[in-house]
């Protein structure tokens, strides 16, 4: 039987030969008493990577995003954030109960926030304000259809956080998407802001793992944080090793952008006003005005796995684990199930 192209999410993938490979083999230690080698040297890949001090493995992206809240913005301070931020949608209310912090939703343009947007939504320490301690942009933008802030943008909102006294935070979950989409290097991303965290397990296909990046003092910090909340680690670098390996597929990330674009070019042919192929900017694809637990059923049906966003919004995802000619398959069923769901190119949804 044909394996189904999975393109729910790029949290999907499986771990390669390569990877499995180097997990059994690792060199490990305690990394609580700070002896695991693998882990030490996946630590400072990643900051060099950045261009930054420091760096730290975590089990997650949400511990990550969670330990910087406690690191760069004060309790009982609010915390600038694009109103479909990862950070406000998908974390379980942590923010408030674990960092004792409040949001400020700002709605943004594709789900990117400009400098004007955030200084029109800084508040002074002045009571009984609630003042802002931080402002945190995603990269790339999930809700938003996988784009990106060009580095210009990010400069901008940082010169202005620096004139206000506010932190700059960069949920990097995509952030290699968004250094290969835009020709950025990731060392430019790193030293624009006060801290970033950056995925394994999404884009580059490893198992398990995340990474902070900041300055030693801040990572020291967050060290203490990562213990209360429970994420220090004993023998982690059989995770760290399949990381590492991670890293080597960087450049790859093109061929995943490409494939999307097939995606939603081929979604255009049958629904136009549901998708501009123009607008894919990575590897996410998001097809609008439908009924999207019609089209993901037809689309199971034809052994194709995708995401109901809400009600009418489906998205595909591209990844390592699926090929061009996994996507060519599922391009082909995406046209027959938007035939069968949507009808005619342009009647929406029904």
């Amino acid at each position: 039987m044909t394996a189904p192209v999975d393109l729910r999410s790029d949290t999907v993938t499986r771990p390669t030969p390569a990877m499995r490979q180097a997990m059994a083999e690792a060199e490990v230690g305690d990394d609580v008493y700070g002896e695991d080698p693998t882990v030490a040297r996946l630590q400072e890949r990643v900051a060099a990577l950045f261009g930054r001090e420091a760096a730290l493995l975590c089990p997650s992206g949400v511990m990550c995003n969670q330990l910087w809240l406690r690191v760069l913005a004060r309790p009982g301070t609010e915390v600038v954030v694009e109103a479909d931020a990862h950070l406000v949608n998908y974390e379980a209310g942590a923010g408030a109960l674990l960092g004792g912090v409040q949001f400020r939703t700002v709605p943004g343009v594709d789900g990117l926030l400009d400098a004007g947007d955030v200084e029109a939504n800084l508040r002074a320490d002045l009571f009984p304000l609630t003042p802002t301690s931080l402002v945190c942009l995603e990269q790339t933008a999930n809700r938003g259809g996988g784009t990106w802030y060009p580095l210009a943008t990010v400069t901008a909102i940082r010169d202005l956080c620096r004139s206000a006294g506010v932190a700059l935070y960069l949920d990097g979950a995509r952030v290699f998407n968004a250094a290969v989409a835009s020709g950025t290097a990731l060392a430019d991303y790193g030293r624009a802001v006060d801290g970033l965290m950056c995925c394994l397990s999404k884009a580059l296909g490893a198992p398990v793992g995340s990474v902070m990046v900041g300055d030693a003092d801040a990572i020291a910090e967050a060290t203490t944080w990562r213990r209360r909340y429970g994420g220090a680690m004993r023998q982690a670098g059989v995770i760290a090793a399949a990381g590492l390996i991670a890293l080597d597929r960087i450049d790859r990330l093109a061929e995943d952008h490409a494939n999307a674009r097939l995606l939603a070019e081929a979604a255009a042919e049958v629904h136009p006003d549901g998708v501009d192929p123009r607008r894919v900017a990575t590897n996410i694809v998001y097809v609008e005005d439908v009924d999207a637990a019609a089209v993901c059923a037809r689309l199971r049906a034809d052994g194709v796995l995708a995401g109901a966003m809400d009600a009418t919004t489906v998205r595909l995802v591209t990844h390592p684990d699926v090929s061009a000619a996994d996507c060519r398959r599922a391009a082909d069923a995406l046209r027959t199930a938007l035939r069968q769901v949507v009808g005619a190119p342009g009647r929406g949804a029904r």
